[in-house]
């Protein structure tokens, strides 16, 4: 009898190389120029796990990125627009891309912000949106934040210490922890799961051998 196996479309070849190149490239420079806690970050680990996802062909892991970065990005270009055309910040969060201390290449090396929500959507087209990445994302963030909290509070990482609305402390440690982390799993991270799941079939399951077909879901 046929095994029965999880067959997706894969990412094209010159893509996965791409992906391996700027990860290549851009971990060990951010590495030097920030340092290693800032890999702590939501958005950094974005950038590898989609990079890793892309080299596999991993619908799991593009989901969960999909979900964690798409509002965050949008965002985030949103306030260095902002910040372009207006001479202030929106919200916040983008003041290192305009500070001339760092060198000029490294920052631009931050507008992968805005190559991620096309490429993750893309990829989802093709490989389809895996359920499990909602409760997968929201595992990681926890973990994410909790291991923040150890870090310098000057540096404020993920918001762990200030929100990044009003940049302030919601009570003790632990009650800010549970108020940010509803916030971002239920606020941000589940309304962007449920329009995932609505555009996307997920990765579909056929016997070995036989190729799966598109994924975009069409109404």
């Amino acid at each position: 009898m046929p095994s029965i196996s999880l067959v997706h479309r894969k990412i094209p070849v010159w893509l996965r190389w791409t992906a391996l190149l700027w990860l290549l490239i851009w971990f060990p420079t951010y590495w030097h120029t920030w340092g290693a806690v800032n890999f702590l970050h939501l958005c950094d680990i974005a950038v590898i796990l989609t990079c890793v996802g892309l080299w596999t062909s991993n619908a799991l892991l593009i989901s969960s990125q999909a979900v964690s970065s798409l509002l965050i990005d949008v965002t985030w270009a949103l306030d260095a627009a902002w910040r372009f055309f207006f001479a202030h910040y929106l919200i916040g969060g983008t003041e290192y891309l305009f500070d001339s201390r760092f060198p000029l290449a490294v920052r631009l090396l931050s507008l992968f912000h805005l190559a991620m929500p096309p490429l993750l959507l893309w990829s989802l087209h093709r490989l389809g949106y895996d359920r499990r990445a909602w409760p997968l994302q929201s595992a990681t963030a926890i973990v994410l934040f909790l291991v923040s909290r150890f870090t310098d509070p000057a540096k404020n990482l993920n918001f762990a210490f200030r929100d990044a609305f009003f940049h302030r402390a919601w009570g003790s440690g632990p009650v800010h922890i549970v108020l940010s982390l509803s916030l971002l799993i239920f606020a941000v991270y589940f309304p962007t799961h449920l329009l995932l799941k609505s555009l996307f079939h997920p990765p579909t399951i056929t016997k070995s051998g036989h190729p799966s077909t598109a994924s975009l879901r069409v109404s």
